[in-house]
């Protein structure tokens, strides 16, 4: 160490939801003005994705966690967008993506970006997956190696233990008792530091109105965070080959850096980068020293004869 599938589900097509971008910058208050280049709604086979497409080269896939909402990168765009050709999504039934009532998966949800792979013809990506998304990672290295040139976990978990088990629980009764305005509200809490949140509020209760506005039904969140406690490929996570950068926070209290520090252990040569601030969401709180350690290791393990990110036109 360097420091069910077969699941029953039902589409709804919905109208595009305005969703307004995120800047949360660097702790100074700074955020950079980045134009959204939207994009459409592709068809998966049996749903449609709302995904977007930023710079040109070889493809990295950004993945976000339970929110599923491809602004959760807004701050990653416009720097890696220089070297690489950026593609962010709604995950299945969140914000402009078809609306889903099925009982998830970490598997459905990882075959969902397959599809996505496909539809948009790219054979082979750098991921990075955050949180939720980094479990959907997990399953991509583990059964899918060949679409991945490297993976990048971000504040993810190897399986549900007792504390991470507490957490959820309570997230759920949250959501299902007290309703959305509730969970969302709960939720910075747990996502930011106690500093961050302090000098970040009004910004804070902006994302917060914004993330209930777009709230997705009761049911697929409380679907969402079943399939977090169930996931466990723990016992697998040695047959990875893929290049792997795992990345924490130690003051995380969503996904602890003892996630961190197991996984990086049970995946051969994976490289491990933990940071002594930035939460469960570093990715907003630290967004310039994320890119740091990122971006570096995708250039190492970019394919030295990599083509356009496509193979043929864009749709």
């Amino acid at each position: 160490m360097r420091v069910a599938r077969n699941a029953v589900h039902v589409c709804v097509a919905r109208m595009p939801c305005a969703l307004t971008a995120f800047h949360a910058g660097d702790t100074d208050g700074r955020s950079s003005a980045l134009n959204r280049e939207s994009m459409p709604r592709i068809s998966i086979g049996d749903c449609s994705l709302y995904y977007e497409r930023h710079g040109m080269g070889f493809p990295v896939l950004f993945i976000s966690g339970l929110g599923g909402f491809a602004s959760f990168w807004q701050d990653q765009i416009a720097a890696f967008s220089k070297r690489f050709e950026v593609v962010t999504f709604d995950h299945r039934g969140i914000g402009e993506s078809d609306e889903a009532r099925l009982g998830y998966t970490v598997e459905r949800m990882a075959a969902d970006v397959v599809g996505l792979m496909d539809a948009l013809r790219i054979k082979r990506a750098h991921v990075v997956g955050h949180s939720t998304g980094g479990a959907i990672a997990q399953v991509l290295a583990i059964d899918y190696p060949s679409r991945l040139a490297s993976v990048v976990l971000s504040a993810t978990w190897t399986k549900a233990d007792a504390y991470f088990r507490r957490l959820y629980t309570f997230r759920k009764e949250v959501l299902t008792r007290l309703g959305p305005s509730t969970y969302v509200q709960s939720a910075t809490l747990y996502w930011y530091p106690t500093w961050w949140i302090s000098r970040n509020n009004e910004r804070l209760r902006q994302l917060e109105a914004q993330n209930l506005a777009n709230f997705s039904p009761v049911e697929i969140v409380a679907s969402r965070i079943d399939a977090m406690l169930a996931f466990d490929r723990s016992h697998e996570l040695a047959r990875i080959k893929t290049p792997t950068l795992v990345i924490g926070a130690e003051d995380d209290i969503v996904t602890p850096a003892y996630f961190a520090e197991e996984l990086a252990r049970l995946i051969p040569a994976a490289e491990v980068k933990l940071f002594p601030r930035g939460g469960h969401f570093l990715v907003h709180v630290r967004p310039r020293e994320f890119g740091n350690a990122v971006l570096p290791f995708l250039v190492s393990h970019t394919p030295a004869s990599a083509p356009l990110a496509t193979q043929g036109a864009r749709d």
